[in-house]
């Protein structure tokens, strides 16, 4: 797939050309990204779309102010960003002792596959109890301060049950229809790595594959 960067392009421009020149395009609001079908309706590509911009099916765009809270967790670690439009008006972080420092991996993955519990493992344990119940309690704050448009996570299948069963309850669901998986690696789950992902992010990137490039040739594009 050749990944190339719209940013330069209006919004308004991107999707007049999107609607002459693939007129079979279908919105997914999950992953926020329009598909770009051929004839046959076959998918040829698609186009990522930046959080803070919403749309209709039609490709209208209905706001770029949109107010956007991301969370990007590992063991041991969280960070919270919230984003109105392009502006970041708040973030913190987390920070848990949930690593056997030998192994180097986390308490929750040991104990999977050993099932131990001695003391060391019960401090780590509770420290990552504690660790959901504050990422939860602040989650729970900003929800209440804001009306969030879309909930970024990013967030590995181990720890998510620690998330959504915290005694401190999740202010949003799994199955929220507002939750949006972030595509991007994010190597620490700190503020300077999820900043930088969100920077990405704020960029529309057009993706497909390289045999149908001469389709996309109008967008005079440069390579991401």
């Amino acid at each position: 797939m050749k990944s190339l960067n719209l940013y330069h392009i209006p919004f308004k421009q991107i999707f007049r050309q999107i609607k002459e020149g693939f007129p079979h395009y279908e919105y997914d609001f999950k992953k926020h990204a329009i598909n770009l079908l051929d004839d046959n309706y076959d998918p040829i590509g698609f186009l990522r779309l930046p959080l803070h911009i919403s749309i209709n099916e039609s490709l209208q765009l209905i706001n770029d102010e949109n107010v956007v809270i991301y969370l990007s967790i590992e063991s041991g670690n969280a960070a919270i960003c919230v984003m109105e439009g392009k502006e970041n008006i708040y973030h913190t972080t987390f920070g848990a002792y949930m690593t056997r420092k030998k192994q180097g991996f986390s308490q929750i993955k040991y104990l999977n596959k050993k099932g131990k519990s001695r003391a060391g493992s019960r401090v780590r344990l509770n420290a990552t109890t504690m660790f959901f119940e504050n990422i939860n309690a602040t989650l729970t704050e900003l929800f209440e301060d804001h009306d969030f448009d879309r909930i970024a996570l990013n967030c590995n299948n181990t720890l998510i049950p620690y998330l959504y069963n915290s005694k401190e309850p999740c202010p949003f669901d799994k199955k929220d229809e507002k939750l949006y998986k972030i595509p991007l690696h994010i190597p620490h789950s700190n503020y300077t790595n999820l900043d930088a992902a969100i920077k990405k992010l704020m960029a529309p990137i057009l993706s497909f594959d390289e045999k149908h490039e001469e389709l996309f040739s109008s967008f005079s594009l440069n390579d991401d």
